[in-house]
């Protein structure tokens, strides 16, 4: 269903640094009376903090350590972002709306027990337990860009497994054609799901999909990690979606259902303002947000908040090999 892997290898060193970041979604919520003047202010001195007080201690989660291989079509030749900077600058709204609440609110959430089920037009329905995330499939490094809507960008070595195995043994009928996903629902662990305010006023359980042809890609990884080990709350324990070629917020966190189904299902913040989130978000330069360009980026890494960091966004943040997808479709108006 899609063409051989070929890696994708573009940027250089010289294009890694790490500043601080101006376009966010928050303005959208802002504009329809979720976020007030005063948390706007707490966010702007929480991204202060975060780049002036690099070693500011936070409540971190216990991750395992992962065994896994690293196939060499999939070791990107790129300066990974930091550990600390990937566990500590994220969107998980289920946690909060500034980039520093994940961490902060997310650090005693529970993800064992947990339970994946993977059911709709399939031959096979399954369900995977804690342990089956980490053992029924071989794992692999996977190091991936990973482009935000907002217009920054990480490097990220993610541990998991392809989608493909997984949606494999469903064994799915012919008339699947969508995988929707769906985060947990959980009010008294996720704040943000029971306080209109504190959670963007997103309508929850957060959900997203993709074409089977596009789930079924090599790239597309179920990831149970990142720097060799278990991940932690704020990025999306157990077990989350990694789509590389797409925005960011189409790799949906903490996934407990996959559902194969022959219509395209609703994603979360294409339902929330579709004249700015298509069901396909896939990272194109030539396609601006309606409040901002996305023909730059802002890469995240260790360098300091004058180092020189825009760099140009690639097509499908760089992974041409996905290009074949898309042959037929106008990618201005699928966006």
């Amino acid at each position: 269903m899609s063409k051989p892997f070929k890696p994708s290898v573009n940027l250089t060193d010289n294009h890694v640094t790490d500043e601080s970041v101006y376009m966010n979604r928050r303005s959208l919520l802002k504009s329809f009376g979720f976020v007030g003047a005063s948390t706007l202010l707490a966010q702007s001195a929480s991204a202060a903090d975060w780049f002036w007080e690099d070693e500011k201690e936070k409540a971190t989660f216990q991750s395992k350590p992962l065994d896994f291989t690293k196939p060499s079509q999939y070791q990107i030749n790129e300066t990974r972002t930091p550990e600390k900077k990937i566990t500590s600058y994220n969107n998980f709204y289920e946690f909060g709306t500034s980039k520093d609440a994940p961490a902060e609110n997310a650090s005693e959430f529970k993800t064992d027990p947990w339970t994946l089920k993977i059911d709709g037009l399939v031959k096979k329905p399954l369900v995977l337990d804690h342990d089956s995330l980490t053992k029924r499939f071989p794992l692999q490094e996977r190091i991936y860009r990973l482009r935000c809507v907002e217009a920054w960008s990480m490097v990220v070595p993610w541990i998991g497994f392809e989608l493909a195995a997984l949606i494999k043994q469903a064994d799915p009928l012919m008339s699947a054609k969508y995988v929707a996903f769906e985060t947990l629902y959980d009010p008294e662990q996720m704040p943000g799901q029971s306080n209109r305010f504190l959670g963007g006023g997103i309508e929850y359980p957060y959900v997203e999909g993709l074409r089977l042809d596009e789930a079924m890609h090599p790239l597309t990884l179920m990831s149970v990690g990142l720097y060799g080990k278990t991940l932690p709350p704020q990025n999306g324990a157990p077990i989350r979606l990694v789509v590389p070629w797409k925005y960011g917020f189409k790799s949906i966190k903490s996934v407990v259902r996959i559902r194969l189904t022959d219509k395209q299902p609703p994603t979360t913040w294409n339902r929330l303002a579709s004249n700015e989130y298509g069901f396909y978000a896939n990272v194109n330069p030539k396609v601006s947000h309606p409040r901002w360009s996305q023909a730059s980026e802002r890469r995240i890494t260790s360098g300091g908040l004058l180092s020189r960091n825009r760099i140009e966004t690639q097509m499908f943040n760089g992974y041409s090999e996905v290009a074949p997808l898309y042959s037929d479709m106008n990618l201005a108006k699928f966006y």
